[in-house]
């Protein structure tokens, strides 16, 4: 079986699994507001599904996500919100916080709160807004080419709008994080406890289909009772007002940035910062690329 989107691809590889794809290999999966809205709709159906019991996501090409890029085909004017934030186009901050609220923060917690296991496959580059598709997932399976990254402070704001840093690589490495832009590797990212895996490219799809077929095993009321078990002790811990604490912060970034530059410009194409961070990859030396 397999459902039709513009952006995404949704299968079902096996029983009682749905396997949601971002299909935009040749913008390196850049998000455009359309394939968010298009990825939230494809979970919401896996969630929906009573013969699902393991959510996948994964990405086409070489390189799992290279962040958010432009609105895409959607119609704002008819687009109808997931949650209760509206009015895209009032004045001032107010709207671009509401648009945030929506198809950023408002998605990412609406997915990391499926009452169903979700196992995120990721392989190449993983650059800011691709981690907010990555960390609300409970599983992380990395390739061994994998590389993390969020550049974005160098925009004058405090991190991508899922601000779960301090929470998936601990507080000291999360301020290195975005205090320098570096790139994560895939090992380091399982040495701080960020990915469960690393496998080589080759076997990253069936590694994570392997698990998902061995967790579908198991009875779904238990499955969400251990999910809610260990989400609720994450929010106990105030995760969830750290976050939004963070959501507020970035919009006095934002605003701040239009008034001491009039206005953010946007590359729908990807921005130079990303263009720079890939290239700085590139030209490092191997002995710089092991230490992440």
């Amino acid at each position: 079986m397999s459902t039709e989107f513009a952006t995404v691809k949704y299968e079902k590889p096996a029983d009682n699994i749905a396997r949601i794809i971002l299909n935009r290999p040749d913008k390196k999966n850049a998000q455009t507001f359309e394939l968010l809205a298009e990825l939230n709709a494809a979970f919401d159906m896996a969630a929906h599904d009573k013969e699902v019991k393991v959510i996948m996501l994964a990405a086409e090409g070489n390189d799992f996500s290279s962040g958010h890029a432009d609105v895409g085909n959607l119609n704002m004017k008819e687009y109808v919100p997931s949650t209760t934030w509206k009015d895209f186009g009032a004045p001032g901050q107010e709207g671009h916080w509401n648009l945030e609220q929506e198809f950023f923060l408002g998605f990412c917690w609406r997915w990391r709160n499926i009452p169903k296991p979700t196992i995120c496959e990721v392989q190449g580059w993983c650059i800011a807004g691709g981690l907010m598709l990555a960390w609300p997932c409970d599983i992380i399976i990395a390739s061994e080419d994998a590389k993390f990254t969020d550049p974005v402070v160098a925009f004058g704001v405090n991190a991508v709008e899922y601000f779960a840093h301090p929470w998936e690589v601990g507080v000291r490495k999360a301020k290195e994080m975005l205090f320098t832009g570096e790139v994560i590797t895939a090992g380091e990212a399982k040495t701080l406890g960020m990915v469960n895996h690393v496998v080589s490219r080759d076997e990253l799809a069936p590694f994570a289909l392997d698990m998902a077929e061995r967790i579908a095993k198991r009875p779904m009321m238990g499955l969400k009772l251990a999910k809610q078990s260990v989400n609720q002790t994450q929010d106990a811990q105030g995760f969830w007002t750290s976050i939004q604490s963070a959501m507020s912060l970035q919009q006095l970034g934002h605003a701040n940035a239009r008034a001491v530059h009039n206005g953010i410009p946007v590359d729908p194409e990807g921005n130079k910062l990303i263009q720079e961070v890939l290239q700085k990859w590139k030209t490092k030396k191997p002995s710089e690329e092991s230490a992440g």
